[in-house]
C-alpha cells in the first residue's frame, strides 16, 4: 500500500458510519454472542488459533455477523476477500477464486472468502463456489439472515458449520451506545456530548437487539442536536425517540406497564375479544416488544384456554412463531395478528390444563404400578415375566375401540380429562359416550 492509498484508507474511516467505525478488531472487543465466541467456545478456538474451516453465520440484522467477519479478516494470516451478493456476480466469484487459486499454488496461503447476503446468490452463483470450498481454494463465510437451512443449498451447508446470532442484550446495546457517545477514538467523544439514562434505556428497548439500529440514531442525534448552554450536545429521550422514529410510550420492558400490557394481550384472547388482543398486540409491537416472545405467549395461550376445543388453533400459533423467525419485521406483524385472532374467536376450554394439572396431583400423592398387560413385551424373556400377555389391540375390535384398564390398578376409577361442550370437544365428549355404550 503506498502512501496516497493509505491516506485515502484513513479518510474513508473517518467519514464511515459510526456503526462502521465501532466495529471491533479483536474477539476481547465484541460484545454479545458469548454463546458461540466464549473463551471456552469451538468458534473462538478455531479463530484464535488461525484454524477456521466454511462456517455460515444466521441472525437478525445488527448482531454482529459481519462484525465476527472483520474481526477475523484483522486475526487470521489468510489472504481475506469480502463481496456482497446483493451486487456481486459470477466476474466477481471468478477474480476471487483465480486469485485464490494462484495464492495457494504459488504461495500455500489460504484465501478466506465472506460472502455478505449469501441467501441472496441463486442456485447457480452457489453451486459454482462448491468445488473451491471442497478442494480448499476458499474458506467460505456466509452471513445471512434467513434460516440458511431454507436459503443456502443443502451441499455447501453439509460442509460449513452453522452459527446462529442472537439479538443483543438490552444491556448489550448499552454498552455500545456509551462506547459511541464517549469514545473519543472510534466513537463520537470529540463532540462532546452526554446521554441521559433514560435515553439509553429507551435507544435499547426499542431497538429489539439490532445494534446497528441504535447506533445510527445515536448518531443522527449528536450530529443534529444543538449544543447547549453548557456546550455540550444532550441526548435527551425525546432526541433519540426522534431519531429512532419511534414514540416514547408508557410501557417499560422491565417494569409493572410491560406485564400489564402483556396480561392484557393473554385475557383479551382467553376472554374472546379480537379487537383487545390486537390492540395490545400493536402496543407491545410499537414499544419494540420481541416478536419471539409475543409467539411464545399466543402458542401457550392456544394450548391452556383454547386446547382441543379448536386444535387448529395451537398449529396456528406454531406455524405463526415458525414464520416470524424467518420473515422477521416488520411482516412479522401481519403474521403475530393472525394467529392472535384466531386464537382469541377459537370456542374456549381449559380441560387439557385440568387434565395435567389433575394427573401430576395423582402422580405425586400415589404411587402406582403399570398393568403387566400394557408392560413392554419387545425383548427376549417378556412373556415368561407375565409382561404384556393379555393386551387387546384396538385395531382389531370394531370402531378401533376395545374396552381395556389403560389405568393402573391403584387409580382405575380417576378421571382427568373432561371435555367441555365447546367447539370440537363438544364431539370428542360425543365420541368417547359412544364408545363407552358400545
Amino acid at each position: 500500500m503506498d502512501l496516497f492509498e493509505y491516506v485515502r484508507e484513513k479518510n474513508l474511516e473517518k467519514e464511515a458510519p459510526l456503526a462502521s467505525r465501532l466495529r471491533p478488531t479483536t474477539l476481547e472487543e465484541v460484545v454479545g454472542q458469548q454463546h458461540i465466541i466464549g473463551k471456552d467456545k469451538l468458534l473462538y478456538r478455531a479463530i484464535k488459533a488461525d484454524k477456521l474451516s466454511s462456517i455460515i453465520f444466521y441472525g437478525p440484522p445488527g448482531t454482529g455477523k459481519t462484525t465476527l467477519a472483520k474481526v477475523i479478516a484483522h486475526t487470521t494470516s489468510a489472504d481475506f476477500k469480502q463481496i456482497n451478493a446483493t451486487v456481486a456476480g459470477k466476474k466477481d466469484m471468478e477474480d476471487v477464486i483465480k486469485k485464490a487459486q494462484d495464492l495457494k499454488g504459488m504461495y500455500q496461503k489460504k484465501t478466506i472468502l465472506f460472502v455478505d447476503e449469501i441467501h441472496r446468490f441463486n442456485k447457480g452463483q452457489q453451486d459454482y463456489l462448491l468445488p473451491f470450498v471442497e478442494d480448499g481454494t476458499i474458506i467460505l463465510i456466509g452471513a445471512t439472515t434467513e434460516n440458511p437451512y431454507f436459503e443456502v443449498n443443502s451441499a455447501l451447508i453439509s460442509r460449513s458449520s452453522i452459527f446462529e446470532l442472537k439479538p443483543l442484550s438490552k444491556e448489550d446495546i448499552k454498552k455500545l451506545l456509551e462506547r459511541a457517545v464517549y469514545d473519543v477514538e472510534k466513537g463520537m467523544g470529540s463532540y462532546c456530548a452526554v446521554i441521559d439514562e433514560e435515553a439509553l434505556d429507551f435507544l435499547a428497548d426499542v431497538a429489539g437487539g439490532d445494534a446497528r439500529s441504535a447506533l445510527n440514531a445515536v448518531e443522527l442525534g449528536i450530529l443534529t442536536t444543538e449544543r447547549s448552554t453548557d456546550d455540550k450536545i444532550h441526548i435527551t429521550i425525546d432526541v433519540a425517540a426522534e431519531c429512532i422514529q419511534k414514540r416514547v410510550m408508557n410501557y417499560d420492558k422491565t417494569g409493572d406497564n410491560h406485564y400489564d400490557t402483556i396480561s392484557a394481550f393473554i385475557k383479551s384472547m382467553r376472554g374472546s375479544d379480537p379487537d383487545a388482543a390486537v390492540y395490545y398486540l400493536a402496543k407491545m409491537l410499537y414499544a419494540g416488544e420481541d416478536i419471539k416472545f409475543i409467539a411464545r405467549r399466543i402458542m401457550i395461550c392456544a394450548a391452556e384456554d383454547v386446547g382441543n376445543a379448536d386444535p387448529m388453533a395451537l398449529t396456528v400459533a406454531v406455524s405463526a412463531s415458525q414464520a416470524i423467525e424467518r420473515i422477521g419485521m416488520p411482516e412479522a406483524q401481519i403474521i403475530l395478528s393472525q394467529a392472535a385472532t384466531y386464537v382469541a374467536t377459537a370456542p374456549k376450554s381449559n380441560s387439557a390444563v385440568n387434565a395435567i394439572f389433575e394427573a401430576m396431583d395423582n402422580v405425586r400423592k400415589m404411587k402406582t404400578t403399570v398393568p403387566s398387560y400394557l408392560q413392554d413385551a419387545h425383548y427376549g424373556g417378556a412373556a415368561n415375566m407375565g409382561r404384556g400377555i393379555g393386551y387387546k389391540y384396538a385395531h382389531d375390535y370394531p370402531n378401533h375401540y376395545v374396552e381395556q384398564q389403560y389405568l393402573p390398578d391403584e387409580i382405575k376409577d380417576e378421571r382427568f380429562y373432561h371435555p367441555s361442550d365447546n367447539g370440537h370437544e363438544k364431539d370428542i365428549k360425543e365420541w368417547m359416550n359412544f364408545l363407552k355404550n358400545v
